[in-house]
């Protein structure tokens, strides 16, 4: 199953229509209780990770569910076209410039980063960023093609089980809700995925 396809910007334009999709992909897919809620607060995460990007951002947002032999698979997608407008990539380059990446807080913070990093185009202005990504963006990508909060967390568990970063994790409401976060690029757009994977639900909703 997937949703309506919802625009959203930067100035939080959509945040009511979105909203409106995760009721009714709730409704659709017989999820009542804590998985509703758990669903409402992963869009709301996602759309408010939207804010701040960068001026004048458009982008898409949708749901998706998936059933499996044991539960529901539900996937909050937001994406964009990686190309930027003239005005836009002067913003990037001075995000990049300026060190301001280092200076990422939280977990949607990071994710923010990342998906802003992902929308450039220019060589010179994704240089600067790899440059300015601090250690934890490395600890989280995975076959180089995409940031994982998963193996993000597994490295940290490992290097770093203390700590501000940890701290962060421990706080995130999506790092407590969703199973996994991915940002990377597919097919020309700049895309996050959050996934939630719901056991033991209703028959109808595997249907």
């Amino acid at each position: 199953m997937k949703t309506n396809v919802i625009s959203i910007t930067s100035d939080l334009a959509g945040r009511a229509e979105a909203m409106q999709e995760a009721e009714r992909f709730n409704v659709y897919n017989g999820l009542t209780g804590k998985n509703a809620m758990h669903i409402r607060l992963l869009t709301e995460e996602t759309i408010s990770m939207v804010n701040g990007i960068v001026k004048d951002f458009e982008g898409d947002l949708w749901m998706e569910s998936e059933p499996t032999p044991s539960g529901l698979l539900c996937r909050i997608c937001v994406a964009a076209n990686v190309s930027v407008s003239e005005g836009q990539e002067e913003q990037l380059l001075d995000i990049a410039t300026s060190g301001k990446n280092t200076e990422a807080v939280g977990i949607l913070g990071k994710i923010r980063q990342l998906f802003r990093w992902s929308l450039q185009q220019t060589d010179t202005t994704s240089s600067l960023q790899t440059n300015t990504l601090s250690s934890w963006y490395a600890m989280g990508v995975q076959d180089a093609s995409y940031w994982s909060l998963r193996q993000y967390t597994q490295q940290l568990q490992q290097k770093q089980p203390e700590g501000e970063e940890w701290d962060e994790l421990e706080k995130s409401i999506i790092a407590k809700l969703a199973d996994e976060v991915r940002v990377g690029i597919r097919a020309e757009r700049a895309e996050v995925v959050i996934e939630k994977y719901i056991h033991n639900i209703m028959e109808k909703a595997m249907k």
